[in-house]
């Protein structure tokens, strides 16, 4: 066969920790009770990588119509580091579509926010705390700073049809080394998401302003394009199509996602390619105790994968 843009599935291996709370199951062995598979990673999204595999290895067994290619990345869960050391080797040309098996209950996701998350240092000068005039107060700094960027807001762009607004929120402070001194130094970290194809350079610019003389950003901690397909699109239609045929009783309508991917990385990486976020996980359970997947919703999201390396 001809070389032609491959069909790509993609999912991360990694998981999230435990967490505190005792589980019922255990994380580790994949237990199956009344139809659904327990176990860490099981939603978000170690189904959905089967799911990929299984009908990727079918599916080229069959002859396909064009190449299919898997992207099995680590370390999505810390901002795509896997997804973009892949891209920054190069090679990866071009593909005719990209399939993003993340948790979404098997129905079809058009997209989701980007992500830029910054940490913002404060400075001051230390002092005695009896004698205060002597010092600067970092915390004081980075108070302000924290309530102009309460009030900033994204309004100059517009909200976008399917992914809203933009949004920005401080989400972390951390200042000072005992009570009765003056703290000479104040850090706090941003999460602001953002829509379409607003430059993220142009945002810190923007955000630079806000904080003033200061506080400035120390670092960026992530930097994630929002990921996003026109419903129109004829691979978008071709999903409906797959989905609809299989399921005629449901009335299938096109979704956003809340939390990001790696298609941030894989997206424009594969030529901004169309993407489909379609998983057989349940997004309630990423990253939850007692996480669980419906076991007849990973057979289910292998079938549609082939149907869609048959029909696309």
């Amino acid at each position: 066969m001809a070389a032609r843009p491959p069909l790509v599935f993609t999912g991360h291996l990694d998981t999230v920790p435990l967490g505190t709370r005792p589980w019922t199951f255990s994380p580790f062995e994949g237990d199956v009770r009344d139809g659904k598979l327990y176990g860490r990673g099981v939603s978000d999204m170690k189904a959905g990588v089967a799911a990929a595999v299984a009908a990727a290895v079918e599916a080229a067994t069959g002859r396909p119509n064009r190449n299919i290619a898997l992207i099995l990345t680590a370390s999505e869960e810390a901002g795509c580091v896997g997804a973009r050391s892949i891209v920054e080797t190069g090679g990866l040309g071009i593909a005719s579509a990209l399939v993003i098996a993340e948790p979404t209950g098997n129905l079809p996701v058009i997209g989701h926010k980007g992500a830029l998350h910054l940490r913002v240092n404060a400075a001051g000068a230390t002092a005695h705390g009896s004698m205060p005039e002597l010092g600067v107060n970092a915390i004081y700094h980075a108070a302000a700073a924290i309530g102009r960027i309460e009030a900033y807001s994204l309004s100059r762009t517009p909200a976008h049809d399917w992914l809203g607004k933009e949004t920005a929120v401080v989400g972390t402070i951390r200042g000072g080394q005992n009570l009765n001194s003056v703290p000479d130094a104040c850090e706090f970290t941003i999460d602001i998401l953002t829509v379409g194809d607003r430059a993220h350079a142009a945002i810190l610019v923007e955000i630079g302003e806000v904080l003033g003389e200061h506080a400035s950003v120390a670092e960026t901690v992530a930097n994630l394009p929002s990921v996003f397909t026109e419903p129109e699109h004829p691979f978008i239609a071709c999903v409906l199509r797959i989905l609809r045929k299989r399921r005629p009783e449901v009335a299938f309508e096109l979704g956003i996602m809340p939390y990001f991917s790696d298609g941030s990385v894989l997206q424009p990486g594969y030529g901004n390619c169309p993407a489909i976020i379609l998983g057989p996980g349940e997004a309630s359970q990423a990253h939850q105790t007692d996480e669980f997947c419906f076991v007849p919703n990973i057979r289910d999201a292998k079938d549609i994968y082939i149907d869609l390396c048959r029909s696309w």
